[in-house]
């Protein structure tokens, strides 16, 4: 294997295959565009399994993502596509920058899911990007554009629905996307603690029901323990349904 990128959370490598990659989750842990970093213990098995768990989830509901097996607890083989330098982010209750841009308290519930665009570039800061700014910058097209809104209004409609059943409230997520050989637009990268923020419904204090990366942000402790527990009802809730099925 032939290591192609490193990022802040994972590897990706080569494999005999041209048209498939193998992603390595890493324990490493940053936030605030890498100032702050650390490690949380067994995050990369964790955001792995949850991650194959998830987009095998969103497969059997008609949404395509790169996702093709788990080969190791830390490794995802993935079918091999161009990312659009694009975070595509669905927020469902005021939280973190939300808040501080608009005046929102947090924990408001927004009238409806709220999609946003993010320029990848770290130089940058990722900034918020216009629709306009997207096509002057030629990041993507206005059809591509059409199908991410839609592709991720989708996504956090079973999102949502399933993490209610875990007993998590879905807050906020960020969405990958990348095209295959053909052009297709296939959801990418991960789904995971590191990438959504999640609440616990059962808790109503606002710093414990933090089930996500946020820990890690805000120094609350017990990152790993939250962590866990987000696998640990993903995982529970999927044997149910299978059972019942």
């Amino acid at each position: 294997m032939e290591k192609l990128y490193e990022g802040k959370a994972k590897i990706i490598y080569s494999t005999e295959d041209p048209e498939i990659l193998l992603t390595h989750f890493k324990d490493d842990a940053t936030a605030f565009n890498a100032q702050k970093r650390g490690t949380i213990t067994e995050k990369g098995a964790i955001n792995c399994r949850i991650s194959s768990a998830l987009f095998q989830l969103l497969e059997n509901q008609g949404l395509a993502t790169h996702y093709l097996d788990q080969p190791t607890p830390q490794q995802m083989r993935v079918k091999s596509v161009t990312i659009l330098p694009l975070e595509v982010v669905v927020r469902n209750i005021a939280a973190g920058s939300l808040c501080r841009e608009t005046g929102l308290e947090q924990g408001t519930i927004l009238p409806f899911p709220l999609v946003e665009f993010y320029y990848k570039k770290d130089e940058l800061g990722d900034p918020i990007l216009t629709r306009d700014r997207i096509l002057i910058l030629n990041l993507a097209s206005l059809n591509q554009l059409e199908q991410l809104q839609t592709k991720a209004l989708a996504i956090n409609t079973h999102l949502k629905t399933f993490f209610s059943q875990c007993g998590i409230t879905l807050v906020d997520f960020k969405l990958e996307f990348g095209l295959d050989k053909e052009g297709n637009l296939l959801l990418a990268d991960e789904i995971s603690p590191d990438t959504c923020r999640l609440w616990d419904q059962n808790e109503p204090d606002p710093e414990a029901r933090v089930m996500d990366k946020d820990r890690f942000r805000q120094d609350l402790g017990k990152v790993e323990n939250a962590y866990q527990q987000v696998q640990t009802r993903i995982l529970s809730q999927l044997q149910l349904t299978t059972k019942e099925s």
